[in-house]
């Protein structure tokens, strides 16, 4: 039965996907509200971009399928919560599952959930509680057949303008990487790396199981548009991107130009171009 959902996650004429990741306000930040403050706007917006997915949480999915047809971007649900991501970690530092995940997943016909495993300096305790959160939703999700999509963030130190900044060391997204195919992912949404000519390390760690490449930090259209196609070009199986399409100036386009490239191999000169030109 996940091949059947995956069969909805995946685009049939390249069997990659675009996932559109639109759940940040779930972390209680104020500077992760920007470009979301109005959903259903934004819903609308990257909807009419078309991308294979959008992932969201439980209070924000009703935007989603709420669309009438079947059409309409596939829903990733969001399956925990976090504290970790200001300028200092707190003493009571967590990352809680919601209740009956996998549960409501199928009632809210998702095709995947999403998880994060962290890696973050000075709070082991919480990557404890990731593992524990994984280890109780994994047999679930295979029970119902609702792929597992674990996310291994290393972070960089907090203080170092908060949270959620990537560490793209090579050294240590590979171990985590691979210790979330071990926990049974099925999808593993990783970081960029450093070096993104190596990227292809990421790909054979983890095997045969598909890995998306998250964004991270807001950056230039040059520089995420470059990174896209030679993370395609080393043989990822898509991209999971959140402020660089809805902190855009125009994240219908910007979306459009990235599906060009995950979809149809347009080069990065003729991306580039559409999108420049299209903006102007």
């Amino acid at each position: 039965m996940k091949k059947y959902r995956l069969n909805r996650l995946f685009n049939p004429r390249s069997g990659k996907c675009f996932d559109v990741a639109i759940d940040h306000g779930f972390f209680n930040e104020y500077a992760f509200l920007q470009g979301i403050e109005r959903m259903q706007s934004v819903i609308d917006t990257i909807v009419a971009a078309g991308p294979d997915a959008i992932q969201l949480t439980i209070g924000q999915l009703h935007y989603l399928q709420a669309i009438p047809g079947k059409q309409k971007p596939s829903l990733v649900l969001r399956s925990d919560v976090a504290n970790v991501y200001g300028n200092s970690l707190p003493p009571d530092a967590f990352s809680k599952m919601i209740g009956e995940p996998v549960l409501q997943a199928v009632r809210a016909d998702a095709t995947c959930l999403c998880i994060n495993l962290f890696s973050i300096p000075g709070a082991p305790g919480v990557t404890g509680q990731c593992i524990d959160n994984i280890l109780k939703i994994r047999s679930e999700s295979e029970y119902y057949g609702m792929p597992l999509m674990i996310e291994p963030l290393v972070f960089r130190p907090n203080s170092e303008k908060g949270g959620y900044m990537v560490d793209g060391d090579l050294r240590k997204i590979l171990p985590l990487v691979r210790q979330a195919v071990e926990l049974g992912a099925d999808i593993i949404k990783a970081d960029p790396c450093d070096q993104i000519d190596e990227y292809h390390r990421v790909v054979e760690i983890a095997g045969s199981t598909p890995v998306m490449v998250r964004g991270g930090g807001r950056a230039s259209d040059e520089e995420i548009v470059t990174r896209t196609k030679k993370l395609m070009e080393q043989g990822v199986a898509g991209i999971v991107y959140g402020r660089n399409i809805i902190q855009h100036t125009a994240p219908e386009i910007i979306t459009k130009v990235l599906m060009g490239i995950v979809h149809d191999n347009i080069s990065i000169e003729e991306s580039l171009a559409v999108l420049h030109r299209q903006i102007e």
